[in-house]
């Protein structure tokens, strides 16, 4: 990734925000089961507050962000990424979450240091903290729910 100023990286992570709660959004219409529905309409929901905040940053909302480190259960690693269909299970669509969360993640962290702009890197460094927190609460579902049961 090559970016020639901050307002080049922002409008490339709000696409990416924008592109995941549209994916989203589109699963949920998919999927048969309702609690699955409701599942991606919230991991939707969470990713057009991502794209909100990566509006106002670039609309010059640089707001302290306060840093804290983020556990890492590392279930995805060993986890087959599920093929998506409207007939997926809670099992695979928390793997799917996992995964998805672990290259926002990822994404975040390659950002914040593709910037030179110390302010910008903080909020990308918060993002990828976001995204760790949720990859971190599917894994805990994914341990409680699935885990537990073999």
């Amino acid at each position: 990734m090559q970016f020639s100023s901050a307002d080049e990286i922002l409008d490339f992570a709000i696409e990416r925000e924008e592109r995941a709660a549209k994916m989203y959004s589109k699963l949920a219409n998919t999927v048969e089961r309702p609690g699955i529905r409701e599942a991606f309409l919230e991991f939707a929901a969470e990713e057009g507050r991502h794209k909100a905040r990566l509006m106002k940053v670039k609309a010059g909302d640089l707001t302290p962000v306060k840093m804290e480190k983020i556990a890492d259960l590392k279930i995805t690693e060993d986890l087959v990424e599920p093929e998506i269909s409207k007939h997926m299970n809670y099992q695979e669509v928390l793997v799917f979450a996992m995964k998805s969360e672990k290259v926002a993640f990822q994404l975040y962290t390659r950002l914040a240091q593709a910037t030179d702009d110390p302010s910008l890197a903080a909020i990308f460094s918060e993002l990828a903290q976001e995204e760790a927190k949720h990859k971190l609460h599917f894994e805990i579902e994914y341990d409680d729910r699935i885990l537990e049961g073999v």
